[in-house]
């Protein structure tokens, strides 16, 4: 079983297709333990979060989450991974992939 650090996922989180809008260069640092990452965000990010555990969400229930998460329905992502890689809400809806909350940002 692999176990994939805290670390690495925020790599593959921030290389998703909305995340350049928000985020800029950055940075791993391993500091022999889990590893770092510094981070330099573009100035439009007003909020992050992470949901733990991550909730198993279908095709039809992606509306629901999007409207507890986020501020308003065209403003903002919510970061899933599915079966067809990591992706925001929008890119699940048109491949109609369901799959597991990771977090949001707006």
């Amino acid at each position: 079983m692999r176990r994939r650090s805290p670390a690495l996922l925020a790599v593959v989180v921030s290389r998703a297709p909305k995340a350049p809008w928000y985020i800029g260069e950055f940075e791993y640092v391993d500091d022999h333990r889990s590893g770092k990452i510094v981070v330099e965000l573009n100035g439009r990010l007003n909020k992050c979060g992470v949901i733990s555990p991550r909730f198993d969400v279908g095709v039809k229930e992606i509306e629901g989450w999007t409207a507890r998460l986020l501020p308003s329905r065209q403003f903002g992502y919510i970061v899933l991974t599915t079966s067809a890689g990591i992706m925001d809400h929008e890119e699940a809806r048109r491949k109609n992939v369901g799959g597991k909350v990771l977090g949001f940002f707006y």
